[in-house]
């Protein structure tokens, strides 16, 4: 709970809907969020190098994670757009979605102080590491959920361009990425075709965490 309302409702603007934008806090959370996430690697991995530390680093805060994180909280379902930034996407975009975890991460900060700001990082980014293997952390979403679906032999996702629109200047593609053994169907949303393929593949990756949460039988690694 924010003792400061504002602060929070800052927090999810986006700048095409107000003058009063995020970006500000972007700027605090991001510096916030890469010191709580050195914190955090440091002690959950006392025997791990610099390099593999730094690493694992790159990949808990870049743009893909972070809008991950955001998804999984539902934090795209009360950020604050513009309207013409509300049309122009089927989606809301992965940067915006990013930006706003950071700026959450920032507004906390200013809030409750630094220690809050830490465990909330802490609070977000521990999933993640639980949920992925370490060799597997820094590679792309294709990439991984290839690797994942061959170590436990099942059959290899499949992808179709589902939409290419857009304009010249601002293309888009919608791809589809389907695991006919597990039966799922999931699509991804780029300005390029690569993009959109490795939007689906997260989506998917996301499916087969979930259903293994659900199960407290079952882990990802026997997926």
């Amino acid at each position: 709970m924010f003792s400061q309302p504002d602060l929070l409702s800052m927090a999810l603007t986006h700048r095409s809907f107000s003058a009063a934008h995020n970006e500000r806090l972007e700027f605090l959370g991001d510096s916030v969020l890469n010191c709580s996430a050195s914190i955090l690697l440091y002690h959950d991995f006392p025997d791990m190098d610099e390099g593999k530390l730094s690493r694992i680093r790159s990949h808990l805060v870049k743009q893909d994670c972070l809008a991950s994180i955001g998804r999984r909280i539902n934090l795209e379902s009360v950020l604050i757009l513009g309207t013409g930034e509300l049309k122009s996407a089927s989606r809301i975009k992965d940067s915006i979605v990013a930006d706003a975890v950071e700026a959450l991460i920032g507004a906390v900060l200013l809030d409750a102080g630094f220690e809050k700001a830490r465990d909330c990082v802490f609070k977000l980014l521990r999933p993640v590491l639980a949920e992925t293997p370490i060799e597997s952390l820094g590679k792309d979403p294709k990439t991984r959920l290839q690797e994942l679906l061959q170590s436990r032999k099942k059959g290899l996702p499949v992808y179709a361009v589902l939409v290419e629109g857009g304009t010249s200047a601002s293309p888009e593609f919608k791809v589809e990425c389907v695991i006919s053994d597990f039966d799922i169907r999931k699509s991804g949303v780029g300005h390029s075709r690569r993009v959109a393929e490795q939007q689906a593949a997260q989506a998917v990756l996301e499916v087969l965490l979930d259903q293994a949460y659900a199960d407290p039988n079952q882990s990802t690694r026997r997926l």
